[in-house]
């Protein structure tokens, strides 16, 4: 008698339940850590390529026209510089119209791109 009581208990109906449940749990996991490392390499990335082509403009003005760019303005208008400004921020800080420019590119926070 005593075994009849354990087959019929909830616990051993739910048994199967609760393993799918923990499977389906840790499948999820590994699912979302994977999408967020996907998302970190391809931010980087777009970053790297943001700065190198905001770059690359800067020289090609500097070699068509004897001067570096006065500001970023003056690329996207003129060099055809496009650049997602809801994801990056562009820092321009240029000395002379003869030193090469600091050209950074940042990555908006989240916080920032919500507001």
């Amino acid at each position: 008698m005593d075994k009849s009581r354990y087959k019929s208990s909830f616990l051993g109906k739910a048994f199967p339940f609760i393993g799918f449940a923990v499977i389906f749990a840790i499948v999820l996991f590994i699912v979302m850590t994977g999408l967020a490392e996907a998302r970190t390499a391809s931010d980087a990335e777009g970053l790297r390529i943001a700065e190198k082509s905001v770059l690359r403009a800067v020289i090609s003005c500097y070699a068509a026209e004897g001067k570096f760019p006065p500001n970023f303005e003056y690329l996207v208008e003129n060099y055809g510089i496009r650049i997602n400004e809801e994801k990056f921020i562009v820092h321009y800080n240029i000395f002379a119209a003869n030193i090469m420019p600091d050209v950074v590119v940042l990555l908006r926070s989240d916080d920032m791109v919500r507001r």
